[in-house]
């Protein structure tokens, strides 16, 4: 699924211009992102939770050469389907 496919489902089902689905869907994109950074997590009712988690600093290995590398620790972005939408798939 890509940003003008959302984009292109809000223009038909809204009746809007094509500026205005897309100002729309870039906003729908900015209002999940901000309510996860500030909660730490976003819940789309019958279709799944978005939550974020902390990986741990961690080796790793060059792909290239194999080298020992370090990975430091950050956050990722992990999203479980609810129940309604792993019944209807």
């Amino acid at each position: 699924m890509s940003k003008a496919f959302i984009s292109k489902v809000i223009q038909q089902s809204a009746e809007l211009t094509g500026a205005a689905a897309n100002r729309a869907t870039g906003e729908l994109m900015e209002a999940i992102v901000k309510e996860l950074k500030k909660a730490g997590k976003f819940t789309l009712p019958g279709f799944g939770t978005f939550t974020v988690r902390k990986t741990k600093a961690r080796k790793g290995l060059n792909p290239r050469t194999g080298a020992s590398i370090k990975v430091k620790a950050g956050k990722t972005v992990r999203f479980k389907a609810s129940p309604v939408l792993k019944k209807s798939v």
